[in-house]
């Protein structure tokens, strides 16, 4: 099935998009962000619509969590605390993500953590999972789609999915892993799977 260029599996629940390198050194704080997003800091960059996509992630039954996102207070300003989810939203909104490219006549299939490494450590991103939280709607239009925040690092209220693991609250100390990114331009596909601890 496929809407715009996000297809999806009902039967799997895998989705897959279009989407190239934008990035092989320099701070990140977004794995995929829209052309018309936050370019400067995202390792890959997309042409989809974040609604297509979260169309396609409502149509297999994923649930939003919202664990990951901060409370926003009536002034508008974030409080210290963090939105709750039920065990079942929890459970159903981890994922898996997989980048696909081919190399030569080889078609290489890398985990989205292992082309990310700590500046620290130098080692490659733990295998957390990542968490669909949906994004918002404010003044009547869904944010990640105008402000092209599709997958964060760096953790994002705006975005509809986060990395969950540990230091998802820093900002500088991602970046692309020196050995394992494929050459800035090279189009890639993005999976996106359930995840199976």
């Amino acid at each position: 099935m496929k809407v715009g260029e996000v297809t999806f599996d009902p039967k799997t629940r895998e989705i897959r998009f279009p989407a190239e390198v934008n990035m092989t050194e320099g701070l990140l704080e977004f794995f995929v962000v829209h052309r018309n997003g936050k370019v400067h800091e995202s390792l890959l960059l997309s042409d989809i619509s974040a609604t297509n996509l979260n169309i396609a992630f409502k149509l297999l039954k994923y649930k939003a969590s919202r664990e990951l996102y901060v409370k926003v207070e009536e002034d508008g300003s974030l409080s210290n605390e963090f939105e709750e989810a039920t065990p079942e939203e929890k459970k159903e909104s981890r994922l898996k993500l997989l980048v696909e490219w081919k190399d030569g006549e080889e078609t290489k299939s890398v985990s989205a953590n292992d082309l990310i490494a700590h500046a620290a450590t130098e080692k490659a991103m733990p295998k957390s999972p990542w968490v669909y939280g949906g994004s918002f709607v404010y003044d009547g239009k869904f944010v990640a789609e105008t402000s092209g925040d599709l997958m964060a690092i760096f953790l994002s209220n705006s975005a509809l999915i986060n990395f969950s693991g540990e230091d998802n609250e820093l900002d500088d100390v991602w970046l692309p892993h020196p050995t394992r990114v494929p050459a800035q331009g090279t189009k890639v596909t993005v999976l996106i799977q359930p995840y199976e601890p």
